[in-house]
C-alpha cells in the first residue's frame, strides 16, 4: 500500500484548448488554466492539505510547474521529478487529435485509450506504467503530485490496485483534485 496521494493535473493549456497532444512538449496555461490552478489551491486549503502534511512533487514541464506555483502558493517547495512527466507522444507531439486518429486508422467509434497503443517513436503504456510504479515505490510519506492527464490516471490506477486493463476506470479532468488513500480513490470537491 502507498502513502496517501493528492493528485492534480495541470490546468488547461493552449494546446488542450486546440485539441493537440502535448506529451513532453509544452504550451502555456490559458486564463482558464490559471483560474483552475487557483481554484485547486482553495480546494487544498479547505481539505487541510498543507506543506507540513504532504511532500509535494511536480513534473518538470512548464505547464505543471505553473499550475503548482498558482495552486500551492507560499510555503510549498515542490520537488521536480521527471517520472511525473506526461507520456512521451513521440512523433505525434503537437498534433491535433483528429490528425492522430486519421494517421492511426482508428474507427469512428474508437476508445480514447486506443490512441496510446502504438505511439510512433513515443512511450508505451507499459513504459509509463513502469515509470509510475518506480515513482510510487519511492514515496515514504503522504504526497501531493502535480502532473499530467495520462500520468495522473496511471498513478491513480496503480495506487488503487488496478493495472493497465482497468486504466479507463479512473476519471480524468483538469481543475480537479484526487485523493487516493488506502487504495480508495475519491475526488475532493470545492
Amino acid at each position: 500500500m502507498y502513502p496517501e496521494l493528492i493528485v492534480i493535473r495541470h490546468g488547461q493549456t493552449q494546446w488542450n484548448l486546440e485539441g493537440r497532444w502535448q506529451g513532453h512538449g509544452d504550451s502555456p496555461l490559458t486564463a482558464k488554466g490559471e483560474d483552475q490552478a487557483r481554484a485547486i489551491g482553495g480546494i487544498l486549503a479547505r481539505a487541510g492539505i498543507t506543506a507540513e502534511s504532504h511532500r509535494a512533487y511536480v513534473s518538470p514541464s512548464g505547464r505543471a510547474r505553473a499550475t503548482a506555483r498558482l495552486a500551492l502558493g507560499e510555503g510549498w517547495d515542490p520537488i521536480p521529478d521527471p517520472r511525473l512527466r506526461e507520456i512521451d507522444a513521440g512523433r505525434w507531439e503537437g498534433w491535433l487529435v483528429t490528425d492522430i486518429v486519421a494517421e492511426a486508422g482508428l474507427p469512428e467509434d474508437y476508445h480514447p485509450l486506443m490512441l496510446y497503443e502504438n505511439i510512433p517513436d513515443g512511450e508505451s503504456l507499459e513504459g509509463l506504467r513502469d515509470r509510475a510504479r518506480d515513482f510510487l515505490a519511492s514515496l515514504d510519506r503522504p504526497s501531493l503530485l502535480v502532473t499530467h492527464g495520462m500520468t495522473s490516471r496511471m498513478i491513480r490506477t496503480l495506487a488503487t490496485g488496478r493495472d493497465l486493463d482497468r486504466l479507463d476506470e479512473v476519471p480524468g479532468g483538469q481543475g480537479v483534485v484526487y485523493r487516493v488513500r488506502d487504495g480508495v480513490h475519491e475526488t475532493l470537491d470545492t
